[in-house]
C-alpha cells in the first residue's frame, strides 16, 4: 500500500511545512558548487545517458493523473548523475537496475534542523565517511514563464515495504512574463522526509495518530529505495545546485 502523506488532509501538520512552499527567495549564490539541471522534454529520450561527466537529467514535460518521474538517490561520496534518462529502466553507479527513472548520487546530509518532535540524523555506522557531508541545496525555474515542478522526497519503509513519502515538497516555479527567476533554499525538502513514525506501525499515516511527526535524514532511519518524486507541469527546466559548506 502506498502512503504518501502529502495527500491526505492532516492539516495540523502541514503547518509546520510552510517555509518550503514560501516564494522564492531574492538569493545571490556564489562559490564552488555542483549543478543538477532536470530537463522536461516532450518526446522521451533512448540514449543511453550512463557512466559520463553529465549534469543533466531529462523528464517528461507534463505528467498526469498525480504519478510523477523517479529520481533514485543512494549514497555516494560526492555529487554525481549515474542515469540521466528520466524515461527508462534507472541503473545507479555500481550498474544496479533500480526500476524506471533516472538516478542521482549524494552524500547523506548532515546539514538539516531538528525541527520535528523527533529526528534522525545520518547514520555514519552505515556508511563510509565520506558519504556523509554538510551541504545546502538551491532550486529555481528556468525556460518558459508558467512552468512549475514539484520534488517530493520518498522512501520505502522496511517495516511493511510501503512507500513513505515526505509532508515537505520544493514547489519550483517559473515566474511569468516580467518575473525574475529566483533562487529558494530546498535543502530540508530534497535531503531529508518529514513524517509520523510509531514503533507499532513503522513510517506514514497509520502512525499518524498515536506517533510523532519525525524528520528523517537521507538513507537513514530504516528507509531504503530513496527516490525523488517530480511531478511536471510544464517546466522545462529546473536548476539545483549543492553548496558543500
Amino acid at each position: 500500500m502506498t502512503r504518501c502523506i502529502f495527500k491526505t488532509a492532516l492539516a495540523a501538520i502541514a503547518l509546520l511545512l510552510l517555509p518550503s512552499l514560501l516564494p522564492a527567495q531574492n538569493l545571490k549564490l556564489s562559490g564552488p558548487h555542483f549543478n543538477l539541471n532536470i530537463i522536461g522534454v516532450e518526446k522521451g529520450k533512448n540514449a543511453d545517458m550512463r557512466n559520463s561527466d553529465r549534469h543533466t537529467i531529462f523528464v517528461p514535460l507534463n505528467n498526469s493523473d498525480g504519478i510523477g518521474t523517479k529520481i533514485y538517490l543512494v549514497p555516494g561520496s560526492d555529487f554525481a548523475v549515474c542515469d540521466g534518462n528520466g524515461f527508462d529502466e534507472a541503473v545507479d553507479c555500481a550498474g544496479n537496475y533500480k526500476g524506471t527513472g533516472a538516478v542521482f548520487m549524494l552524500p547523506c546530509n548532515t546539514n538539516i534542523p531538528n525541527d520535528q518532535q523527533s529526528f534522525v540524523p545520518c547514520d555514519q555506522s552505515l556508511y563510509d565517511a565520506a558519504q556523509v557531508a554538510s551541504y545546502s541545496v538551491y532550486a529555481r525555474a528556468l525556460g518558459q514563464p508558467g512552468g512549475q515542478a514539484t520534488l517530493t522526497t520518498c522512501a520505502t519503509d522496511t517495516f511493511d515495504g510501503s512507500i513513505v513519502c515526505s509532508t515537505e515538497s520544493a514547489v519550483i516555479a517559473r515566474p511569468y512574463k516580467g518575473g525574475t527567476p529566483q533562487w529558494k533554499d530546498v535543502t530540508n525538502a530534497l535531503s531529508s522526509i518529514v513524517t509520523c513514525y510509531d514503533p507499532a506501525y513503522g513510517y506514514g499515516l497509520d502512525a499518524c495518530a498515536t506517533g510523532k511527526t519525525v524528520r528523517v535524514a537521507l538513507f537513514s532511519g530504516g528507509l531504503i529505495d530513496w527516490f525523488w518524486n517530480y511531478y511536471n507541469k510544464g517546466l522545462r527546466l529546473a536548476q539545483i545546485r549543492f553548496y558543500l559548506q
